[in-house]
């Protein structure tokens, strides 16, 4: 049996996930949680084979998913992971994909829908394997293209340093500490370096992470 830890904040959408798993001969659903705490603690108390999770969960509800795929690949290397997504966003993806695609997956929950295709895609992480939705590649694919076009390079040197630091996870106080400037003319080069990209108002990914996942994409290529 494949034992499954399940994240999903919605009480709907956990409750419709739980059943697919639930009817899957050889899988065991151990645990749900709607929290990241709530999982990682579900992950540490019944070290299950996989953890399904959604992307973006409480507290937050950013990139919970992503930042737990992150710790368990240091903590759990062991453990594989399934995002689930209600949109085809490359970046998620390459964020997920980071620091290695083995024993990763990225389904759109429309597939949920397919208990086999979701069994499937549980056993094939589960094994160290690879699980990427079809739309997910479509986007990736056009991520690539559009890498000549990210606005990074309209950035000034200074924004090109703040970015740097918010990809590390900086806060804007400890910016301003670090560049010793004042944390208003931080909140100025980061709304002027979300004007550059293009970003426009917070959407499904918080514009913060999306500028971030932008700036480490560019790294990578």
């Amino acid at each position: 049996m494949l034992r499954v830890v399940l994240g999903e904040d919605s009480y709907l959408a956990r409750e419709g996930i739980s059943r697919a798993l639930e009817a899957a001969e050889e899988i065991e659903l151990v645990a749900s949680g709607g929290t990241l705490d709530e999982v990682l603690q579900a992950v540490e108390r019944l070290e299950p084979d996989v953890v399904l999770s959604d992307v973006r969960m409480p507290p937050n509800h950013t990139d919970e998913g992503i930042r737990l795929a992150n710790e368990l690949r240091r903590s759990h290397p062991a453990i594989g992971v399934v995002i689930l997504s209600q949109h085809a966003d490359a970046l998620y993806a390459l964020a997920l994909f980071d620091d290695g695609s083995d024993g990763r997956g990225y389904l759109l929950k429309d597939r949920v829908r397919d208990q086999a295709e979701l069994s499937r895609a549980l056993l094939e992480v589960a094994r160290g394997g690879t699980v990427v939705d079809a739309k997910v590649v479509n986007e990736l694919l056009a991520v690539r293209r559009q890498r000549e076009t990210t606005g990074l390079e309209t950035l000034t040197d200074r924004e090109q340093e703040i970015l740097a630091l918010v990809a590390e996870g900086r806060s804007n106080g400890d910016i301003a500490e670090m560049l010793v400037v004042t944390k208003r003319a931080v909140e100025g080069h980061i709304n002027s370096i979300f004007s550059k990209l293009e970003l426009g108002e917070p959407e499904r990914v918080d514009r913060r992470v999306k500028a971030a996942l932008l700036y480490l994409t560019e790294q990578r290529s």
